[in-house]
This record gives structure tokens, sequence and C-alpha cells, in this order.
């Protein structure tokens, strides 16, 4: 019997991702949006998934919009992508942020609760939570978030549990580390350094200016994060878990080797500029995904290197 399936934040990169592997799974998928009647979902076009997936509009800060969609939908499991995705938009909307992410999951839970059906919920929260990692951080270190965005995902990762906790509920969050592809936005960082590292190498004479190159982070490639989600509904007692590589470097390595790949020096093309540093920014983030091995089986497949030639390799496409 084929199962139902809802993604709220179906537009991003990674519920496109969940809804591609999903419908393959067998499921009925769902998704919303504010206004799916004006949205136009490129995601899930480049996917060629948009016509196999039944769209919704809800507002998840709205208890009733959310309780209306999911009576309507009667899902077997939630996941949870919805929200303001930036981090440096975060301290501009601090406000707008909290609400989007803490205040959407709270409702989610609530409706979850008050409609006393057996829904499993996958809530997607980040390596933003844990601040600085002097050491790799695994699902017992403690938060120290250092953005807005990062303590809306905090307080919406303990709300999740708590509800696991005090109501029995099936609900579990991935603590995703960075993750990427060809369906970001080109605001962030690393879309933002292969495009324009790719028209440099097509003759283009712009400069790339950059922030604070010496952060480090571990990038994957989100694909595989997307079945790390379904994974983790799939257990019969839900948990938390890390979601990540395992190996970090820095965002002047990430750089380096984009440019080198296309045959180009970085430091003949990248500026540093100061007024691109974040208010409060975290220097180091580390992660011990042995957890997600031990219990769900899963591995990233794709490195640093590998996320690097698929996004170079599809911009090439897109600039030809």
């Amino acid at each position: 019997m084929s199962r139902t399936a809802l993604i709220l934040g179906i537009s991003g990169q990674d519920g496109a991702y969940l809804a591609r592997l999903l419908l393959d799974k067998g499921f009925d998928v769902h998704g919303t949006s504010r206004d799916h009647e004006a949205a136009s979902f490129p995601n899930l076009t480049k996917l060629g998934i948009r016509d196999r997936v039944r769209l919704h509009s809800a507002a998840l800060n709205d208890f009733r919009s959310v309780i209306r969609v999911l009576d309507r939908v009667e899902p077997d499991e939630i996941y949870n992508l919805a929200g303001q995705t930036s981090v440096g938009l975060s301290f501009d909307m601090p406000v707008e942020t909290y609400e989007s992410i803490a205040v959407s999951a709270l409702n989610i839970l609530e409706c979850i609760r008050f409609l006393k059906r057996p829904i499993r919920l996958f809530n997607a929260a980040s390596s933003e939570c844990f601040g600085n990692t002097a050491e790799p951080a695994n699902e017992e270190t403690p938060f120290h978030p250092r953005s807005p965005y990062a303590t809306a995902k905090a307080t919406a990762f303990w709300t999740v549990r708590n509800y696991r906790e005090a109501y029995g509920m099936h609900a579990c969050s991935g603590i995703l580390f960075n993750h990427e592809s060809p369906l970001r936005l080109g605001r962030f960082v690393t879309r933002k350094i292969v495009a324009t590292a790719v028209r440099i190498s097509r003759g283009s004479d712009e400069r790339l200016r950059l922030g604070d190159v010496s952060i480090r982070r571990d990038w994957g490639w989100a694909p595989e994060y997307a079945e790390a989600m379904w994974l983790m509904l799939r257990r019969d007692e839900p948990a938390d878990y890390v979601i990540a590589t395992g190996h970090t470097i820095s965002l002047e390595e990430f750089v380096a080797l984009a440019f080198e790949r296309l045959g180009l020096n970085w430091r003949d093309h990248v500026d540093v500029d100061p007024l691109l540093f974040r208010p409060s920014e975290i220097a180091c983030s580390q992660a011990d995904p042995a957890r997600a091995l031990r219990d769900l089986g899963w591995r990233a497949q794709t490195r640093v290197e590998g996320v690097i030639a698929n996004l170079i390799g599809q911009e090439i496409r897109l600039q030809s």
C-alpha cells in the first residue's frame, strides 16, 4: 500500500531531492508553499517531477493553516524542511527567521498531537546549532548557537525532542551539516564561488568578493542527505542524528580547489572584503557522523572534491 509523505518546504534544494527520492520509493508525495498557485517550483521542474507532486498552500506560522493541510493530506510522514535558510540573512531578519523556523516547528508538532494520528516527523536541524567545534560534534555535543538562524534551529530541535519524550511522538531531528547541489540559490557562498569561477574561466574579468575565507566547514552532497532523512523515519525508535561527511576544510581550500579544477589560481581573481564578514561567525564546524553509520547504515559517499566537481560540471552546462 502506498504511503503518503508531506514535505514542508518542498520548493527548496532539500525538498526537491527528497521528493524525487520518495517518489522513486513509491510514496504519494505532497508539498507546501505559502501560495502554491503563485509559486513556480523551479527545483521540482529541474528534476522533472513537478507534475508528480501534489501541492498545497500553507503558512506554517499559522496553526489553523497547518492543521488544515494535515487534515486534508492525512500524511503518514512529515518532513519539515521549511523556514528561512540563510545564516547571513538571519542577522537582518531575526524575528522572521525565528517565526519561520521555531514557531512553525511548534505548530507542526502541536497539530500532530491534536489530530492524534500516528504520523512520523522529521525535522531539519542544523550544524549551526553547535557553534564552534574544537572537536568533531556528535549527538551529545552541547549547542552554542551564534546567529539568529542557529538560535531558531536550536529552539526547534529541543521542541521536537520535548514532544517526543513528553507525548511519545515519533519525531526526530537530523542535525545537518553543510550540503550543496546545483539547486542552491546564487546567494549561497558555494554556488557564488563556482558560478563566478566558471565565468572567469570563460573570459570574464570580474573579481570574486568573499568574506572570511579561514572558516572551516564540512561540505556534503545534498541528494545523499535526503536519503538520510528517509532512513531516520524508517526506525521504530526515533532518535536524532548528526548527518555529515566527517571531513572539514577551510573556505580558502574550497575556493582553491574550485579554481584549480578550472586551471586558475584563485589568488589572481579573489578579493577578501571585511564588509562581508558576519557579525558573529563560526570559525570551525566539524562532525562525527558515526552514529548514523552504526544505526542507519548511512555514510556520505561524496566528499568535498566530488561536490566541487559536480557543481562545476552543472554550472558549465548552465552557462553554455
